[in-house]
């Protein structure tokens, strides 16, 4: 096929869909090809769905054939974290307790891009119930980064993230409670977005933070995050936390916001100590550009930044505790086998299935949660958490979006962390405010380091602003080329 089909947007493809220079199973078996031949070595996948996405490509077949009314995304090769329900198909959330579990109902927001004729080519693997930054923590497997597969690839959406940057699928679903669409996609080279909380349903999504879990997508060209953000956001009667407010059709404002006088927060704190000198050389050189297009780069501060990780890792295990209760032997998940009575069956059936760090977040919770520590620990990170909100706020009185590193660091070694939790959650030091203040932001590449490893910066937009973001998103993808370059494998 003479066309480079990962180079092209969701538009274009629909066009050449449309003419008949593509047919929806040349695009399938592009992408179903090359999972059957680099999944082996990246392990992006938990649970691949080729004979499904064949059958679903005939359907789709007999509909252009019939002339028959065709959803946006025609024949989209779409990955999904397997933290999103998907009927019919395995739904482990990454842990070993929910190994061979079939949901009977999907998430929303996937089943609104399969009502677009979306094709689901396989359940991407995470992190425990999304708790990672590594992809390291999986009750199966880590997965590889494809820019260099002694490395991770960002966690917990890191199988999304390697699925994408190795031309796997078109648009992958993720989620981010703490910068896990983000974090990922500046480590493999893509693009992610998290909305605003509440843009997108959390419903049949297996809950790891309520207050802070965020769905979103990430891909190679924003164009595609901006169209598929359009169909998956808004109200959805079945999750009360979603948003009323209108969606815009952010795939037609892509060129809304003019990059002449743009008002650009650079803050302080996300350049300060701990951050590679490599990656701020880059985010200030992805600055700078902006700056050439006629923006005004302002610096800010943000003075509670510090405190985002203690606020996170106190508030986030708290909720865990409360989520992962259901899982207990009886109610949802596997169940330990020859056991005297309930209380060992929930013993058994916790240490048995139920992975380390699952094992760890539930004890800091249950323990910031007990009598005597709730006022000290839980009521206090909650004020925090108000403090950073306000300092977002007056921020944005002042600037028009604010432009950070989204990691400190490029992908580091697999194993080089694993039995480091604090060094762990400190690679989310410049994502975690966004997620306590329930912010949207966007990820995207802007270079590489002296080990030819991606660094992505993020745009931090205020409330319900992903168009604006998009926009610049979009803009800064026309001027550049990151996020066409490609690991070789």
């Amino acid at each position: 096929m003479s066309v480079e089909i990962w180079k092209l947007t969701i538009s274009e493809i629909q066009s050449l869909l449309t003419k008949g220079e593509l047919t929806p199973t040349q695009y399938l078996n592009y992408y179903l090809s090359r999972i059957e031949k680099f999944d082996c070595q990246l392990q992006a996948f938990i649970t691949p769905t080729p004979d499904l996405a064949r059958n679903w490509v005939e359907k789709i077949e007999t509909k252009l054939k019939n002339s028959l009314p065709l959803g946006k995304l025609t024949g989209l090769p779409l990955a999904v974290k397997d933290i999103f329900l998907t009927e019919g198909v395995q739904s482990t959330a990454g842990s070993q307790i929910l190994k061979g579990f079939i949901p009977p109902y999907s998430s929303t927001v996937y089943q609104r891009l399969i009502d677009e004729d979306a094709i689901l080519v396989g359940k991407t693997n995470t992190d425990p119930f999304a708790f990672g930054a590594s992809t390291e923590n999986s009750g199966y497997f880590p997965t590889k980064n494809p820019w260099d597969v002694t490395r991770i690839p960002g966690g917990s959406s890191g199988g999304s993230a390697a699925a994408i940057a190795a031309q796997l699928a078109h648009v992958a679903l993720g989620t981010d409670t703490g910068g896990s669409i983000r974090q990922p996609a500046s480590m493999c080279g893509i693009s992610g977005i998290k909305p605003t909380y509440g843009r997108n349903s959390r419903y049949g999504i297996t809950a790891m933070a309520s207050s802070f879990d965020c769905p979103g997508a990430l891909a190679r060209h924003v164009t595609d995050l901006a169209l598929v953000t359009e169909i998956m956001a808004g109200n959805d009667p079945l999750d009360a936390t979603s948003s009323n407010l209108p969606v815009p059709a952010y795939s037609q404002m892509l060129n809304s916001t003019p990059l002449q006088g743009l008002k650009i927060g650079i803050p302080k704190e996300y350049f300060g100590e701990g951050i590679d000198s490599e990656v701020k050389t880059q985010v200030m050189a992805a600055s700078e550009l902006f700056q050439k297009q006629g923006a005004i780069l302002s610096d800010i501060s943000l003075p509670s930044t510090s405190l985002g990780i203690d606020v996170y890792y106190t508030l986030v295990p708290c909720e865990i505790s409360a989520n992962m209760a259901r899982y207990d032997g009886v109610r949802f998940g596997q169940t330990a086998q020859n056991t005297t009575n309930l209380i060992d069956t929930y013993f058994q059936t916790r240490g048995q299935f139920l992975e380390p760090e699952l094992k760890r977040r539930i004890l800091i919770g249950t323990y910031a949660l007990s009598s005597g520590y709730y006022d000290a620990y839980y009521i206090k990170a909650s004020q925090i958490r108000t403090l950073i909100k306000q300092e977002f706020e007056n921020a944005f009185n002042s600037v028009d979006v604010i432009l950070a590193p989204v990691a400190p660091t490029t992908a580091w070694p697999l194993g080089q962390k694993v039995n480091d939790p604090l060094a762990m959650y400190l690679a989310d030091v410049n994502t975690v405010c966004v997620n306590v203040a329930g912010l949207p932001a966007l990820a995207l590449p802007c270079g590489f380091d002296s080990q030819s490893l991606p660094i992505g910066f993020q745009l931090i937009g205020n409330y319900f602003e992903e168009a604006k973001l998009f926009s610049l998103g979009h803009q800064f993808q026309q001027l550049t080329d990151y996020h066409l370059q490609v690991p070789k494998l």
